[in-house]
């Protein structure tokens, strides 16, 4: 299979150029050459973006899913790792789960002010001691 211009990959992968570029420089993909000016890439790369975007949407950061891969480049992935992973969105989604009904049940609180309604109280305590982590945004740069 010949080596794919950096354009198609952008275009099947769904990245643009300069996610490409920014993960050249973290050492999770490299180009096979070029021609002219553009970057060219193996068939592969197609796959080792889709193990990246699996595992950004994971939660895992770029350094953790460079370890991902063997030095020869194949995927290598710790089981504990994902094990690890699972378990951590598993408590995150129990947290966001307890969030949604607290906001819910204040959406329709019959009391004056959310501020006498006990459920919307006791959410504002389990925010403020960490018991229930509020998620926060990524922030804004290179994916």
């Amino acid at each position: 299979m010949t080596d794919l211009d950096i354009a198609e990959v952008t275009h099947r992968a769904g990245v643009p150029a300069s996610t490409l570029r920014f993960y050249e420089e973290k050492g999770l993909i490299a180009p096979t050459g070029r021609r002219g000016l553009r970057r060219q890439y193996d068939p592969g790369v197609l796959e080792r973006l889709a193990l990246i975007a699996m595992g950004r949407t994971a939660g895992f950061s770029l350094d953790e899913i460079a370890r991902m891969f063997a030095p020869d480049g194949q995927p290598h992935i710790d089981r504990q790792m994902l094990a690890a992973k699972a378990a951590e969105l598993d408590r995150t989604i129990r947290e966001l789960a307890v969030l949604r009904d607290s906001l819910r049940h204040a959406a329709v609180c019959p009391v004056p002010s959310h501020m006498e309604c006990p459920t919307f109280r006791r959410l504002l305590e389990a925010v403020a001691s960490g018991t229930v982590a509020v998620p926060r945004k990524r922030a804004p740069g290179p994916p």
